[in-house]
């Protein structure tokens, strides 16, 4: 058996709990949660890692049974956001009635125009998650930890962030009546910290990188000084991590319900792709969409790549790194769901592959230029990764391909600043401006 996940600090958090019944807990089909490693079977709870072999858990479903029409006319009635899913999410059955920043449902944007410059013919999407409440995906994450938290009786929601979860939880934890308490690494980029900090909780910069603060959060879960914290990416990561799979059935239902050939998905910890994958093989096992091959590229940024490197050399055990790359949201050295990310890669067919910082910036300019997409630095992550996957003929592109935009741009203008800017500065004259070489149709 590989040590994979969180198992590293499941001896400070397995024995974690709080004043709740599990029997009084209702996430509508979450059954139970189920070990990765050895199967285990565990009461819903604020737990993460197997009691026994220190594997991470997951969230294991009593799925809806009956016809694949029926549950398809179901969801399509549903709310345009990610509780049209409900039926099969760890949420209660009447989650669209309650507090929440309900996000999701963002555009699929068909990008020919990108296609063209790839050379892409098949058919090139943009899924655009800057369209959310907080403009990154990480509401959908979020919304799901805010029932889970509400379920077991927490009073402050928290998080370990590179930015982006942090917004995410100040703002739903605000909207649910919560109070928030959330740790960043100290150096983020600044429209990050302001947006984290303006809900009104508590933002608190450590010394250190992503790791560091993990760690501290894992070592205060285990401490009195956070008794009744749910943190969302730690204790109640098993129903957090399932908000990513609305992405795969965003997807398929805005494909006409149908599976993508290729998905080019940012790694930071890993499990958005992860769970994006178990998202499809849900759609498959209920019949919502044909079975069929599927291939999934993973995308990192060269100053932080233990997945891509591992990959490439043929292991299947990650080896931590100390990141170093303008992508910080992507910073994670240590990602939890590393090698999990390399079977499904494998599985599928696909591969992990990784970009310079330079490529990243490009890769932005590109998006932004070609279909009006601002994304942040992951989206140029995801961009830069698909056109060297389609030059080095590891990406076909003459088939369906789906990309992931994570984030909106205007979170990390740090990263594109110093080379964007006006055209021309010009005297507010005809002359000046026909001298600038600008009056052409």
């Amino acid at each position: 058996m590989r040590r994979k996940g969180l198992a590293i600090m499941a001896t400070q958090t397995v024995a974690v709990s709080t004043d709740f019944s599990a029997d009084a807990v209702d996430l509508g089909p979450a059954a139970a949660l189920s070990c990765r490693e050895c199967g285990e079977r565990f009461d819903l709870g604020p737990i993460f890692a197997c009691a026994s072999c220190f594997g991470p858990l997951e969230v294991a479903y009593d799925l809806p049974s009956g016809s694949p029409d029926e549950l398809k006319k179901r969801i399509e009635a549903g709310p345009n956001n990610i509780w049209r899913y409900a039926p099969l999410l760890p949420v209660p059955a009447d989650v669209a009635d309650k507090p929440n920043i309900n996000p999701g449902f963002t555009k699929l944007v068909k990008a020919d125009n990108l296609a063209r410059e790839l050379g892409v013919t098949g058919g090139l999407y943009v899924k655009d998650d800057s369209g959310n409440p907080t403009h990154s995906f990480k509401d959908r994450v979020v919304a799901i930890a805010v029932e889970a938290a509400r379920a077991f009786g927490f009073t402050t929601l928290s998080c370990s962030s590179t930015g982006n979860l942090a917004g995410a939880v100040g703002a739903a934890a605000a909207r649910a009546g919560l109070r928030s308490c959330v740790f960043i690494p100290h150096d983020l980029e600044q429209g990050k910290v302001v947006m984290a900090a303006v809900y009104g909780g508590e933002l608190v910069g450590i010394e250190g990188n992503y790791d560091d603060v993990n760690r501290f959060c894992s070592e205060l879960i285990g401490d009195p000084l956070g008794e009744g914290w749910g943190f969302v990416n730690v204790n109640l990561r098993p129903y957090y991590g399932e908000g990513s799979k609305t992405l795969a059935y965003e997807i398929c239902e805005q494909l006409g319900w149908q599976l993508p050939d290729q998905l080019v998905i940012p790694i930071a910890s890993g499990s958005q792709l992860t769970k994006i994958d178990k998202g499809l093989q849900e759609l498959i096992k209920l019949g919502l969409v044909e079975d069929k091959p599927y291939k999934i590229f993973g995308a990192q940024a060269e100053g932080c790549s233990p997945v891509s490197t591992a990959f490439k050399a043929g292991h299947d055990v990650v080896r931590p790194q100390k990141p170093d790359t303008i992508a910080k949201s992507l910073a994670i050295g240590n990602p939890a769901d590393g090698p999990y990310v390399l079977d499904i890669a494998r599985r599928t067919g696909g591969a992990v592959e990784d970009v310079d910082d330079q490529q990243i910036v490009d890769a932005i300019k590109l998006l932004a230029r070609t279909e009006g997409i601002f994304a942040e630095t992951a989206g140029g992550v995801t961009v830069g990764v698909t056109k060297k996957l389609i030059e080095a003929g590891l990406l076909d592109p003459t088939l369906t391909t789906v990309v992931l935009n994570t984030g909106d741009g205007l979170k990390t203008l740090d990263a594109v600043a110093p080379t964007t800017g006006p055209t021309a500065t010009i005297r507010p004259s005809l002359d000046a401006f026909r001298d600038a070489g600008l009056a052409r149709s």
